[in-house]
């Protein structure tokens, strides 16, 4: 066979390897929404149209979840995204189903800016419109449920009619969830137990699967702040699909810890149950009491039922599928009384090499990656690294150099997490640029909205250049001060321009 017969061959194997990989891309996706039609689709109007608003995925995935329990009750449902909605797509409802989040100061989440500034100031009449909000928060936010509340407050003054009061759920939280399955089961005229726990498991995402701790690293000894830490996980072989379930960077992975052993053993004392295997199992991942009293007398089976359920914890994953193993940055958080926080204590210090540590992974559309041609700035603190880093390594495998990392801790000495990386990446070309900030490392504090402001010039030729731009940290304090920089450097139109266009992604917390 000649040369170019060969090229020829080959370029069209690839060419329909590529399309059978986007037809499956395709196909997933479609799957993971349970096949769900868009809304504004010529055959039969819909029964019910769930909308969701989310910025880490929750939110999503609630919706879809409840789409498939009602689904599943015989009902026609349309799903749709925040950034799908107009006046006519509501006008033409009948009924809706609104399931959103807050991020930042109150704010919307990205996806859902345009539907703010162009459907909320359209004032369209929704006198005809029945709708149930479910808004998603965490109480220890100024902000709690804002944007839920101000949607919930929008709909009523455009005529619309609750088919029932707004739910708030506080950080995910069992009885509100609760609440929200009995209100989708009333809608459906079927039993509350029959609603499903699709509805608050969140459609496609998987339970909780055994991980085992493989290793555990200080990663700034001698700093003046908490101790922070590397952690390696592996998934349980046979307890989780396959070698290694898969993600993407900038993905989530949900953990539910367990309660310090002082805890326990305090609380089994003021129960009256012995610290056995069957008492410590049953109370282990289970919010324990503020008042044991009512309670003693249970066996430990009944407390089980009882008591909800700990919240899980949401850590940004800080590696890919690739490396073997999935990584977690955890700063070591403490009590008002100084003790170690439940989660960041129980995984810092008191889990084992070895044990397992109970984690499901959530995707996080809203803190993916551009295309890798696209330029692209990381900006974070603290164990905000983690985010950046998995980025950092996906663009590293595809080839993507144009990156620009701007990242800020207490002390170079100390802080600098991951330092030989960082530095390796600098000088190999992955990083283009690498600024850092380093607070206490002078007399006045210097945060990377500093670094930010003196690259002001290079920052707008970034933009312009159409780069985009992920930020990942603490919410109070930088996040903020990283937005006020950009709208003063890039100007507020432009940014909130990035933000609509997925251009400008944040995964703060």
């Amino acid at each position: 066979m000649p040369p170019e017969t060969r090229r020829l061959l080959l370029a069209l194997l690839v060419l329909l390897l590529y399309a059978g990989f986007c037809l499956a891309v395709w196909a997933v996706r479609r799957w993971r929404r349970g096949g769900f039609r868009r809304p504004g689709r010529a055959d039969r109007q819909p029964d019910l149209l769930v909308a969701y608003a989310s910025q880490t995925g929750s939110a999503e995935r609630l919706a879809l979840g409840a789409a498939r329990s009602l689904q599943g009750a015989g009902l026609n449902v349309a799903v749709a995204g925040f950034e799908a909605l107009g006046p006519d797509t509501l006008r033409a409802a009948r009924r809706a189903l609104f399931v959103v989040s807050t991020t930042g100061e109150g704010d919307a989440p990205d996806h859902a800016i345009r539907f703010v500034r162009r459907t909320m100031a359209a004032a369209p009449d929704l006198s005809a419109l029945g709708y149930g909000l479910l808004a998603l928060g965490d109480r220890s936010y100024a902000q709690y449920c804002a944007f839920g509340r101000r949607l919930d407050a929008w709909l009523r003054e455009r005529g619309a009619t609750p088919l029932f009061e707004r739910i708030e759920a506080d950080r995910l939280d069992e009885p509100e969830l609760r609440r929200w399955r009995e209100s989708l089961a009333a809608l459906a005229g079927i039993a509350p137990d029959e609603a499903g726990e699709a509805a608050s498991e969140a459609g496609s995402s998987p339970g909780f699967s055994p991980w085992r701790l493989a290793a555990r690293t200080l990663l700034n000894p001698g700093s003046l702040g908490r101790p922070v830490f590397l952690l390696s996980l592996a998934p349980v072989p046979g307890a989780a699909p396959g070698t290694m379930p898969d993600w993407e960077a900038g993905d989530i992975a949900e953990i539910r810890p367990r309660n310090a052993p002082a805890a326990l053993a305090a609380t089994l004392a003021a129960l009256g149950l012995p610290e056995d295997a069957d008492s410590t199992a049953a109370l282990a991942s289970r919010a324990l009491p503020e008042q044991p009293g009512p309670l003693r007398g249970l066996a430990p089976a009944a407390l089980a039922d009882r008591l909800p359920l700990l919240a899980p914890r949401e850590y940004s994953v800080a590696s890919l599928p690739a490396d073997g193993r999935l990584e977690l940055i955890v700063r070591q958080a403490a009590r008002p009384d100084g003790t170690p926080g439940l989660a960041s204590g129980w995984l810092t210090a008191q889990l084992r090499i070895g044990e397992t540590v109970p984690l499901r992974l959530r995707p996080n559309r809203g803190f993916h990656a551009p295309e890798p041609a696209r330029p692209l700035l990381l900006i974070g603190n603290g164990t905000g690294l983690a985010g950046l880093r998995a980025h950092l390594r996906a663009r590293e495998r595809l080839g993507a150099r144009r990156n620009w990392l701007v990242f800020g801790e207490r002390q170079r000495a100390h802080d600098f997490l991951l330092r030989d990386e960082l530095e390796g990446w600098r000088a190999s070309g992955v990083l283009e640029r690498l600024d850092l900030a380093f607070s206490r490392d002078q007399p006045e504090r210097v945060y990377v909205q500093h670094r930010l402001r003196e690259a002001a010039e290079a920052l707008r030729g970034w933009v312009a250049e159409g780069a985009a731009i992920l930020v990942c940290g603490s919410l109070e304090g930088m996040a903020g001060d990283v937005h006020a920089a950009l709208e003063s450097i890039l100007g507020g139109s432009v940014v909130e321009e990035m933000r609509a266009d997925g251009r400008y992604r944040r995964d703060v917390y």
